[in-house]
Protein backbone atom coordinates (compact mmCIF):
# COMPACT_ATOMS: atom_id res chain seq x y z
CA UNK A 1 0.00 0.00 0.00
CA UNK A 2 1.16 3.39 -1.22
CA UNK A 3 2.80 5.38 2.04
CA UNK A 4 4.20 8.58 3.23
CA UNK A 5 4.22 11.53 0.93
CA UNK A 6 4.43 9.59 -2.11
CA UNK A 7 1.99 9.41 -5.15
CA UNK A 8 -0.77 6.37 -4.78
CA UNK A 9 0.45 4.23 -8.03
CA UNK A 10 -1.71 3.55 -10.71
CA UNK A 11 -1.02 -0.59 -10.54
CA UNK A 12 -3.25 -2.75 -11.61
CA UNK A 13 -4.59 -5.94 -9.18
CA UNK A 14 -3.66 -9.32 -9.89
CA UNK A 15 -7.65 -9.34 -9.93
CA UNK A 16 -8.18 -6.68 -12.01
CA UNK A 17 -10.26 -8.33 -14.67
CA UNK A 18 -12.57 -9.87 -11.86
CA UNK A 19 -13.14 -6.34 -10.91
CA UNK A 20 -13.91 -4.76 -13.63
CA UNK A 21 -16.61 -8.34 -14.38
CA UNK A 22 -18.82 -7.34 -11.57
CA UNK A 23 -22.17 -6.75 -13.13
CA UNK A 24 -23.84 -3.33 -12.85
CA UNK A 25 -26.63 -2.28 -10.25
CA UNK A 26 -29.42 0.25 -11.26
CA UNK A 27 -29.51 2.62 -8.73
CA UNK A 28 -32.79 3.59 -8.12
CA UNK A 29 -34.98 0.85 -10.33
CA UNK A 30 -38.19 3.62 -11.71
CA UNK A 31 -40.63 0.81 -12.11
CA UNK A 32 -41.18 0.92 -8.06
CA UNK A 33 -42.91 4.69 -8.75
CA UNK A 34 -45.84 5.46 -9.90
CA UNK A 35 -45.84 5.17 -13.62
CA UNK A 36 -47.43 7.76 -16.24
CA UNK A 37 -50.84 7.31 -17.05
CA UNK A 38 -49.92 7.99 -20.85
CA UNK A 39 -54.08 6.84 -21.89
CA UNK A 40 -55.89 9.61 -19.85
CA UNK A 41 -52.57 12.12 -21.33
CA UNK A 42 -53.50 10.52 -24.58
CA UNK A 43 -57.13 11.28 -24.29
CA UNK A 44 -56.80 14.80 -22.51
CA UNK A 45 -54.73 15.65 -25.90
CA UNK A 46 -57.18 14.80 -27.89
CA UNK A 47 -60.00 17.70 -27.04
CA UNK A 48 -57.06 20.29 -25.95
CA UNK A 49 -57.68 23.70 -26.66
CA UNK A 50 -54.81 26.24 -27.12
CA UNK A 51 -54.91 29.31 -24.90
CA UNK A 52 -51.62 30.79 -25.38
CA UNK A 53 -48.69 30.92 -27.18
CA UNK A 54 -44.29 32.43 -25.87
CA UNK A 55 -42.21 32.84 -29.31
CA UNK A 56 -38.09 32.72 -28.09
CA UNK A 57 -36.00 34.82 -30.24
CA UNK A 58 -33.24 33.13 -31.58
CA UNK A 59 -29.76 34.00 -28.73
CA UNK A 60 -32.83 34.83 -26.34
CA UNK A 61 -34.73 33.91 -23.35
CA UNK A 62 -38.92 33.97 -22.83
CA UNK A 63 -40.71 33.23 -19.23
CA UNK A 64 -44.12 31.27 -20.03
CA UNK A 65 -47.30 29.81 -17.60
CA UNK A 66 -48.72 26.59 -17.34
CA UNK A 67 -51.28 25.46 -14.87
CA UNK A 68 -51.28 22.51 -13.37
CA UNK A 69 -53.81 19.94 -16.04
CA UNK A 70 -52.41 21.53 -19.19
CA UNK A 71 -50.30 20.37 -21.84
CA UNK A 72 -47.38 22.86 -23.11
CA UNK A 73 -45.35 21.72 -26.36
CA UNK A 74 -41.75 23.16 -27.19
CA UNK A 75 -41.30 23.53 -31.30
CA UNK A 76 -38.68 24.66 -34.10
CA UNK A 77 -41.31 26.74 -36.20
CA UNK A 78 -38.16 28.06 -38.99
CA UNK A 79 -35.10 25.44 -38.43
CA UNK A 80 -33.19 23.46 -36.40
CA UNK A 81 -32.29 24.93 -32.45
CA UNK A 82 -31.58 23.40 -29.19
CA UNK A 83 -33.60 24.81 -26.11
CA UNK A 84 -32.43 25.21 -22.57
CA UNK A 85 -35.81 24.62 -19.96
CA UNK A 86 -35.88 25.50 -16.71
CA UNK A 87 -39.02 24.75 -14.81
CA UNK A 88 -40.24 26.37 -11.43
CA UNK A 89 -43.65 25.99 -9.04
CA UNK A 90 -45.75 29.27 -10.39
CA UNK A 91 -46.66 29.79 -6.68
CA UNK A 92 -42.79 29.12 -5.19
CA UNK A 93 -39.81 29.83 -6.93
CA UNK A 94 -37.09 27.79 -4.70
CA UNK A 95 -39.42 24.42 -5.82
CA UNK A 96 -38.00 23.96 -9.24
CA UNK A 97 -35.97 21.72 -11.41
CA UNK A 98 -33.87 18.93 -10.19
CA UNK A 99 -31.89 17.67 -13.05
CA UNK A 100 -29.50 15.13 -11.42
CA UNK A 101 -32.06 13.52 -9.91
CA UNK A 102 -34.44 13.16 -12.95
CA UNK A 103 -31.12 11.47 -14.93
CA UNK A 104 -30.87 9.19 -11.69
CA UNK A 105 -34.49 8.30 -11.69
CA UNK A 106 -35.05 8.18 -15.97
CA UNK A 107 -31.55 7.99 -17.09
CA UNK A 108 -29.45 10.18 -19.55
CA UNK A 109 -31.82 11.63 -21.95
CA UNK A 110 -35.54 12.21 -21.42
CA UNK A 111 -38.63 11.05 -23.62
CA UNK A 112 -42.36 9.70 -23.57
CA UNK A 113 -43.24 8.64 -20.30
CA UNK A 114 -40.14 10.13 -18.55
CA UNK A 115 -40.90 13.37 -16.23
CA UNK A 116 -38.98 16.13 -14.67
CA UNK A 117 -38.39 15.79 -10.61
CA UNK A 118 -38.61 19.27 -8.23
CA UNK A 119 -36.14 19.54 -5.83
CA UNK A 120 -35.68 18.41 -2.36
CA UNK A 121 -37.91 19.04 -0.04
CA UNK A 122 -40.51 18.70 -2.35
CA UNK A 123 -39.50 15.56 -5.01
CA UNK A 124 -42.39 15.07 -6.87
CA UNK A 125 -43.18 15.35 -10.53
CA UNK A 126 -43.44 18.93 -11.82
CA UNK A 127 -44.54 17.63 -15.54
CA UNK A 128 -44.10 14.41 -17.59
CA UNK A 129 -43.35 14.23 -21.58
CA UNK A 130 -45.98 12.91 -23.25
CA UNK A 131 -45.27 13.60 -27.11
CA UNK A 132 -41.74 13.16 -28.72
CA UNK A 133 -41.02 14.01 -32.70
CA UNK A 134 -37.80 12.98 -31.99
CA UNK A 135 -38.21 9.26 -30.70
CA UNK A 136 -37.44 7.67 -33.25
CA UNK A 137 -33.68 8.61 -33.24
CA UNK A 138 -32.71 6.69 -30.26
CA UNK A 139 -29.11 6.28 -29.92
CA UNK A 140 -26.43 6.43 -33.21
CA UNK A 141 -23.15 5.15 -33.24
CA UNK A 142 -21.22 7.65 -31.23
CA UNK A 143 -23.58 7.08 -27.85
CA UNK A 144 -25.49 10.35 -29.33
CA UNK A 145 -29.29 10.81 -27.76
CA UNK A 146 -31.64 13.84 -27.89
CA UNK A 147 -33.37 15.96 -24.91
CA UNK A 148 -30.64 15.57 -22.49
CA UNK A 149 -30.19 16.26 -18.92
CA UNK A 150 -26.04 15.98 -18.52
CA UNK A 151 -25.05 19.36 -19.55
CA UNK A 152 -25.50 22.28 -17.03
CA UNK A 153 -26.21 25.28 -19.68
CA UNK A 154 -24.13 27.49 -21.52
CA UNK A 155 -22.68 30.46 -18.73
CA UNK A 156 -20.61 33.40 -19.54
CA UNK A 157 -18.37 32.40 -16.68
CA UNK A 158 -17.39 29.04 -18.30
CA UNK A 159 -17.38 31.07 -21.81
CA UNK A 160 -14.92 33.83 -20.21
CA UNK A 161 -12.79 31.06 -18.83
CA UNK A 162 -12.49 29.22 -22.09
CA UNK A 163 -12.07 32.15 -24.07
CA UNK A 164 -9.53 34.36 -22.60
CA UNK A 165 -11.83 36.52 -20.98
CA UNK A 166 -14.01 37.55 -23.67
CA UNK A 167 -17.46 38.28 -22.56
CA UNK A 168 -20.64 37.00 -23.52
CA UNK A 169 -24.03 37.54 -22.27
CA UNK A 170 -26.49 35.91 -24.67
CA UNK A 171 -25.34 32.38 -23.32
CA UNK A 172 -28.37 30.25 -22.13
CA UNK A 173 -27.54 31.14 -18.12
CA UNK A 174 -27.72 34.32 -18.92
CA UNK A 175 -30.57 34.57 -21.09
CA UNK A 176 -32.75 32.74 -18.90
CA UNK A 177 -31.34 35.04 -16.22
CA UNK A 178 -32.57 37.88 -17.94
CA UNK A 179 -36.06 35.88 -18.77
CA UNK A 180 -36.84 35.62 -15.08
CA UNK A 181 -35.83 39.30 -14.57
CA UNK A 182 -38.42 40.57 -17.31
CA UNK A 183 -40.90 37.93 -14.97
CA UNK A 184 -40.77 40.55 -12.43
CA UNK A 185 -38.07 38.76 -10.22
CA UNK A 186 -35.36 40.77 -8.26
CA UNK A 187 -32.31 40.93 -10.41
CA UNK A 188 -30.34 39.61 -7.14
CA UNK A 189 -32.25 37.13 -6.75
CA UNK A 190 -32.75 36.08 -10.63
CA UNK A 191 -29.50 34.46 -11.17
CA UNK A 192 -29.61 32.48 -7.65
CA UNK A 193 -32.65 30.81 -9.05
CA UNK A 194 -31.30 29.24 -12.38
CA UNK A 195 -30.73 25.79 -12.51
CA UNK A 196 -29.36 22.78 -14.22
CA UNK A 197 -31.49 22.45 -17.64
CA UNK A 198 -33.25 19.85 -19.85
CA UNK A 199 -31.55 20.62 -22.63
CA UNK A 200 -34.47 20.15 -25.41
CA UNK A 201 -33.50 18.90 -28.90
CA UNK A 202 -29.92 18.74 -27.63
CA UNK A 203 -28.18 15.55 -29.18
CA UNK A 204 -25.35 14.63 -26.91
CA UNK A 205 -23.73 11.77 -24.91
CA UNK A 206 -20.28 10.89 -23.56
CA UNK A 207 -17.00 9.90 -25.42
CA UNK A 208 -15.99 6.12 -25.55
CA UNK A 209 -12.30 6.89 -25.00
CA UNK A 210 -12.15 9.73 -22.53
CA UNK A 211 -15.73 10.37 -21.30
CA UNK A 212 -16.21 13.77 -22.24
CA UNK A 213 -19.30 15.34 -22.13
CA UNK A 214 -20.02 16.09 -26.35
CA UNK A 215 -22.93 17.59 -28.54
CA UNK A 216 -23.10 17.30 -32.42
CA UNK A 217 -25.68 18.74 -34.64
CA UNK A 218 -29.47 18.09 -33.73
CA UNK A 219 -31.46 16.26 -35.64
CA UNK A 220 -34.43 18.29 -35.38
CA UNK A 221 -35.83 20.30 -37.81
CA UNK A 222 -38.36 22.67 -38.60
CA UNK A 223 -41.86 21.45 -37.21
CA UNK A 224 -40.37 19.03 -34.49
CA UNK A 225 -41.29 19.40 -30.77
CA UNK A 226 -41.58 18.32 -27.56
CA UNK A 227 -44.68 18.25 -25.40
CA UNK A 228 -45.39 17.98 -21.62
CA UNK A 229 -48.52 17.54 -19.53
CA UNK A 230 -47.82 20.06 -15.75
CA UNK A 231 -48.22 18.14 -13.14
CA UNK A 232 -48.28 21.56 -10.99
CA UNK A 233 -48.88 24.91 -11.73
CA UNK A 234 -45.71 25.79 -13.38
CA UNK A 235 -43.14 28.75 -14.40
CA UNK A 236 -41.26 27.86 -17.49
CA UNK A 237 -38.11 29.28 -18.78
CA UNK A 238 -36.48 28.97 -21.83
CA UNK A 239 -34.05 29.54 -23.82
CA UNK A 240 -33.00 29.31 -27.51
CA UNK A 241 -29.36 28.76 -27.17
CA UNK A 242 -26.49 30.45 -29.34
CA UNK A 243 -25.30 27.40 -30.60
CA UNK A 244 -28.44 27.01 -32.92
CA UNK A 245 -28.26 23.35 -33.88
CA UNK A 246 -25.28 22.82 -31.39
CA UNK A 247 -23.33 21.24 -34.93
CA UNK A 248 -19.83 23.11 -34.41
CA UNK A 249 -20.66 26.31 -32.32
CA UNK A 250 -21.41 27.37 -28.98
CA UNK A 251 -21.91 30.41 -26.84
CA UNK A 252 -21.33 32.87 -29.89
CA UNK A 253 -22.68 34.75 -32.50
CA UNK A 254 -21.52 32.74 -35.60
CA UNK A 255 -23.96 29.96 -35.47
CA UNK A 256 -27.19 30.18 -37.49
CA UNK A 257 -30.71 30.50 -35.00
CA UNK A 258 -34.05 30.04 -35.05
CA UNK A 259 -36.33 31.01 -32.56
CA UNK A 260 -38.43 28.12 -30.78
CA UNK A 261 -42.13 28.10 -29.74
CA UNK A 262 -43.92 27.47 -26.61
CA UNK A 263 -47.86 26.41 -27.34
CA UNK A 264 -50.23 26.05 -23.79
CA UNK A 265 -53.45 24.52 -24.10
CA UNK A 266 -56.17 23.53 -22.12
CA UNK A 267 -57.64 20.03 -21.30
CA UNK A 268 -61.22 19.38 -20.47
CA UNK A 269 -61.65 18.27 -16.78
CA UNK A 270 -64.31 15.32 -17.55
CA UNK A 271 -60.63 14.11 -19.48
CA UNK A 272 -58.69 14.41 -16.16
CA UNK A 273 -61.14 11.87 -14.47
CA UNK A 274 -59.05 9.91 -11.44
CA UNK A 275 -55.57 12.77 -12.10
CA UNK A 276 -54.84 14.59 -9.19
CA UNK A 277 -51.77 17.13 -8.78
CA UNK A 278 -49.07 15.18 -7.39
CA UNK A 279 -48.38 16.19 -3.38
CA UNK A 280 -45.29 17.50 -1.88
CA UNK A 281 -42.75 14.57 -0.71
CA UNK A 282 -44.32 12.71 2.77
CA UNK A 283 -40.51 12.38 4.14
CA UNK A 284 -40.72 13.89 7.80
CA UNK A 285 -37.65 16.22 6.69
CA UNK A 286 -36.43 14.82 10.61
CA UNK A 287 -33.32 13.17 9.33
CA UNK A 288 -32.67 11.33 12.57
CA UNK A 289 -32.54 14.28 14.63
Amino acid sequence: MPSGHHAPTALAPDDAEQRRAVAPVICYPAQSLQQPDLALYGRARRAMRKTAETRVPPREGRAFRVPAGHIFRISCPEGPQVGDLNLFHAADLDERFYSGKTRALHGTHLSVGDRMWSGFPHLRPMATVIGDSLAWYGTDRYGGRVHDVIGTRCDPYTHFLLSGGDSYHHCCHSNLTRALVAEGVAVQRAEGLVHDVLNVFMCTGFTADTGQYFMKASPVRQGDSLEFFAEIDLLGVLSACPGGDCGAEHSSDAATCHPLLVEVFETRSTDLAGWQSPKPNGYDRSHGL
